[in-house]
């Protein structure tokens, strides 16, 4: 590709100012993303005692979560792109409800794990927001820089939603039991719906076809044999051959899927995408930023909730503490998303999503010497959190500019699907980390905190040495017109 087009402020602004509508409706939606998001996180432990399980059964939570949505994202992602965004937008977010109304009413752990891996259908809904963005700026210069631009907004309104969420979740779980506590998401996602269902156009083109249901069923006995061994190494350890059978299992039927999919006029998921210069580098860092992003929210959450008096280590916060440092590493997420689209226009796309995957696995492994103090804890947090602001507002934006037109809902779900599949082997590794050399209680162990900072931090660094020199240089641009 070349050079960015440069376009006055003045018409930029103007141009900006047609999607004032859309994206502000769009932005109540990631609200109540993030809300969901960092609503629960301070109450983790809670939910655990509550439950009757151990700490790091917690990341089984997580994990399921990520895998039904690794399963889910694809399929939807096509169907907006066939039957309209706007359409799939509200059938994610009526499924998201009932998976919320189930949270507060579950009283054993396998109910809660069915409701909390069925609430995971949200994460489709900045695919399908980027993709209506995009759909609304054809024809319109910068169009790539336009639609980071609101992806940067709808991003800041997810992490102000998480931030809400963080600090009101931490507040109510102190002084309230959990049932009425774990209700108040439900009203706000039935108060989405209703946002959606009046408040927002559908795509003005859609591309038709049918569903590709071989497709899907082969990506998800894959994506199941290749996430059910991950967990099932949690069970059985690291020396079970079935666990590692089944995960051999899974990645080999990859294979007759991407085959599948190469013979299909009209797949679910169009593997030659991964191939593309513009794209392969994007979905690279997806997977390897998931697994920070996505795999240590829990981690981050229990370490701080850990008793240091009993078990030598963690900060002993309250739930109202924690969601404090959480609400203070959003703020950073908010401010990285922010800046990105400014920071790449004055250097490259490509330079700045380097500099932004360095900054997390930075602040990740400054956990490695500095993790005995609450300022020390939320310092790093920081550091980590400005570089993932950037690239959760960049990387579907990256993905609609390299996409072929039709495909749009297809590129940015696949960014998510990446992402969630880095965060559920993440989250894997964690768990089976936390649960080795807990001598007693329901913490986790100190070693396994430490894997959990290297992975993040390791994974983070590899993707911004990719972006820095495996990546084409015009990566990422508008091209000239």
């Amino acid at each position: 590709m070349s050079r960015v087009s440069r376009t006055a402020p003045g018409p930029t602004r103007h141009r900006l100012g047609v999607l004032a509508g859309i994206v502000g409706f769009l932005a109540v939606v990631e609200f109540t993303s993030g809300f969901l998001q960092g609503y629960y996180t301070p109450m983790l432990s809670d939910i655990a005692r509550h439950l009757n399980v151990p700490d790091a059964d917690v990341n089984w939570l997580e994990g399921s979560q990520l895998m039904l949505s690794a399963l889910v994202v694809p399929a939807l992602a096509k169907l907006g792109d066939m039957v309209g965004h706007k359409r799939i937008l509200l059938w994610s977010t009526a499924i998201t409800a009932l998976a919320s109304l189930i949270l507060p009413f579950a009283d054993t752990f396998p109910v809660f794990l069915a409701g909390w891996a069925l609430q995971g259908v949200y994460v489709v809904w900045l695919p399908l927001e980027i993709a209506l963005i995009w759909s609304r700026t054809a024809g319109r210069d910068g169009r790539s820089q336009l639609t980071a631009r609101a992806a940067g907004f709808l991003v800041a309104a997810l992490e102000a939603g998480a931030i809400g969420g963080a600090l009101i979740g931490g507040q109510m779980i102190d002084s309230l039991p959990l049932l009425p506590v774990l209700l108040v998401p439900e009203i706000l996602v039935v108060l989405c719906f209703v946002v959606i269902w009046l408040g927002v156009k559908e795509s003005p083109e859609l591309a038709g076809g049918r569903l590709d249901l071989g497709g899907l069923a082969l990506v998800s006995l894959a994506i199941l044999a290749f996430t059910g061994g991950l967990f099932l190494l949690r069970i059985a350890g690291l020396g079970s051959p079935i666990a590692w059978g089944v995960i051999a299992l899974g990645l080999a039927l990859f294979i007759p899927f991407a085959r599948w999919e190469l013979r299909h006029p009209d797949p679910l998921i169009d593997v030659r995408l991964f191939r593309s210069p513009a794209l392969a580098p994007v979905f690279v860092t997806a997977a390897l930023f998931g697994m920070s992003v996505l795999g240590a929210q829990a981690p981050l959450s229990t370490f701080m909730r850990t008793d240091p008096e009993v078990y030598g280590f963690g900060l002993g916060t309250r739930g109202f503490v924690t969601s404090l440092a959480i609400g203070i590493y959003l703020i950073a997420m908010i401010i990285g998303a922010l800046l990105y689209p400014r920071i790449a226009r004055l250097a490259t796309p490509r330079v700045t999503l380097a500099g932004a995957a360095a900054l997390v696995g930075i602040g990740y492994l400054m956990f490695l010497p500095f993790h005995e103090s609450y300022a020390q804890v939320v310092t790093n947090m920081v550091v980590a959190g400005l570089g993932s602001g950037a690239l959760v507002a960049a990387l579907p934006a990256a993905a609609a500019a390299g996409a072929p037109a039709e495909q749009t809902g297809v590129a940015t779900g696949l960014t998510n699907s990446t992402k969630t599949l880095g965060g559920a082997v993440a989250s894997a590794v964690f768990g089976i980390a936390l649960m080795h050399g807990v001598a007693g209680g329901t913490a986790g162990s100190f070693a396994g905190y430490v894997t959990v900072w290297l992975v993040c931090g390791i994974s983070a660094l590899a993707a911004a040495f990719a972006l820095a020199f495996v990546v084409p240089r015009n990566a990422f641009r508008d091209p000239q017109g």
